[in-house]
């Protein structure tokens, strides 16, 4: 009777009702463990891919080095065990951003790269090619190509940020694959400020846990939105990372994709600092802003309406407070980005509306000479001799202005530029090209040569 199997029927159902519920049982405190940081996580967790570089010897310093200090950069570069070798490994972190294989990072992380691996979360490996990459930002796009499907996580916005909300980072710090942890946004539109001329502005400042491989790696919300890239940390602090703002890193990316480099745009005015005197003159109540100084006719900020004597107070959500702000904020925008203004006019606020654009090619030479002061000429046969310079071999100073920025500092005609910021000049269009692109900056660099001698010379314009 023990052996029909109708009698132990009840005893099975039993025992599969209870295996059936403990199941469910389970299920359910796995969804109530399921917080949206643990979904954020797994959403996005394949589409962080782990970098490795193999170097050539760096010879130019990445300007957050002289911020975030030496030993920031070797703790997340490492080193190989032979010094000398001429090449060696790096590790850091980047994001999937489209189901194409492009790849958001850090400059700083491919910098001076010869090779670029990539592996993935499923232990997929890659060669990565760099589409392009903007120093001045710390922003690069590589790309790797797939025959099966990539994961990828879509940019989000940054405009919303709210102070105290919860965030989330993933990366590789020291190797360790894949690291997630959890923070708050501390701060926003956070300015940093590397030395007298290197300001960088409008960070998103978080708690989260942010360690040598993190760089390059995504910030999200708790829905798993894309808002920032992680790029740096206080050197000997704890709980004080920064990422870049996605708004601004989604511009730089475009052009980076479509053109390979940053286009930055001009605005078409001179400024200057306000200097207590001028805080007094205009009866302000704050020394914030920066005094426009001249206008270029038909330029942008022509076009908009801005005129000589006003004063800027912001540009987009940048805050401007000095000359460095200025040139910092215009070089998160490129051309035909389209932002707001502020300013102050006879005490009073207004407000503008600017599309950037390119600097016409008509205006180099007047640019040039308006900005520092001084006319220049290819080098004739005559000053190639009296300098012992080549057929093309910088350009010869024809005539200065006393009261222009050349001028003030005692350079004077016969003298001959040979450089400009890194850029070495062969001829009048290296000249011009350079000047152009160093009157988006706040300073510029000269390499003048008087007789045999040379000499640098910093300017600010």
């Amino acid at each position: 009777m023990l052996n029909n199997p109708l009698m132990r029927m009840p005893a099975l159902l039993f025992v599969a009702g209870f295996a059936l519920s403990s199941t469910f049982a389970v299920a359910d405190v796995m969804d109530n463990r399921r917080t949206p940081v643990v979904r954020a996580a797994a959403a996005s967790g394949p589409a962080v891919v782990n970098i490795f570089t193999e170097e050539a010897p760096r010879r130019k310093q990445n300007p957050f080095r002289r911020f975030f200090g030496d030993s920031f950069f070797r703790q997340f570069f490492g080193n190989t065990p032979n010094q000398r070798k001429s090449k060696r490994r790096s590790l850091g972190s980047g994001v999937l951003i489209n189901s194409k294989g492009y790849i958001l990072t850090n400059e700083h992380v491919i910098a001076q790269a010869v090779r670029i691996q990539v592996i993935l979360l499923d232990n997929r490996e890659f060669e990565a090619q760099l589409i392009g990459a903007d120093a001045r930002s710390d922003l690069a796009v590589i790309k790797i190509d797939s025959k099966k499907p990539l994961p990828y996580v879509e940019m989000g916005r940054s405009d919303d940020l709210m102070i105290g909300e919860t965030v989330v980072a993933i990366g590789n710090p020291f190797g360790l694959n894949h690291t997630v942890t959890q923070g708050i946004i501390s701060a926003l539109h956070r300015t940093v400020r590397a030395n007298r001329d290197q300001v960088y502005s409008d960070f998103i400042q978080v708690d989260a846990s942010i360690n040598p491989g993190n760089s390059g790696g995504p910030l999200l919300n708790i829905n798993g939105s894309l808002i920032g890239i992680n790029t740096a940390i206080y050197q000997d602090a704890e709980g004080i990372g920064f990422a870049i703002p996605i708004d601004t890193a989604r511009r730089i990316v475009n052009d980076l994709i479509e053109y390979g480099a940053v286009r930055r745009g001009w605005l078409g005015v001179s400024v200057q600092d306000l200097t207590p005197d001028l805080v007094r003159y205009f009866k302000l109540e704050r020394s914030g802003g920066v005094l426009v100084t001249r206008v270029v006719p038909q330029g942008p900020a022509s076009k908009a309406g801005i005129r000589q004597g006003d004063i800027l107070t912001s540009i987009g959500s940048h805050k401007v407070i000095n000359k460095s702000d200025y040139f910092q904020a215009l070089s998160s925008y490129t051309i035909d980005d389209v932002f707001n203004l502020s300013a102050l006019r006879d005490g009073a606020g207004k407000k503008f509306r600017m599309r950037l654009t390119t600097i016409p090619k008509s205006y180099a030479r007047e640019f040039a000479r308006q900005w520092l002061g001084v006319r220049v000429s290819p080098v004739d046969l005559s000053a190639r001799k009296r300098y012992r310079l080549s057929a093309e071999e910088g350009v010869v100073i024809v005539n200065v202005s006393p009261n222009g920025v050349c001028g003030r500092v005692g350079i004077q005609p016969g003298d001959v530029i040979r450089r400009v910021n890194r850029d070495n000049i062969r001829n009048r269009a290296d000249y011009e090209k350079a000047i152009m692109e160093a009157g988006k900056l706040s300073s510029v660099v000269l390499l003048v040569q008087r007789g045999r001698s040379g000499y640098y010379v910093t300017l600010e314009p």
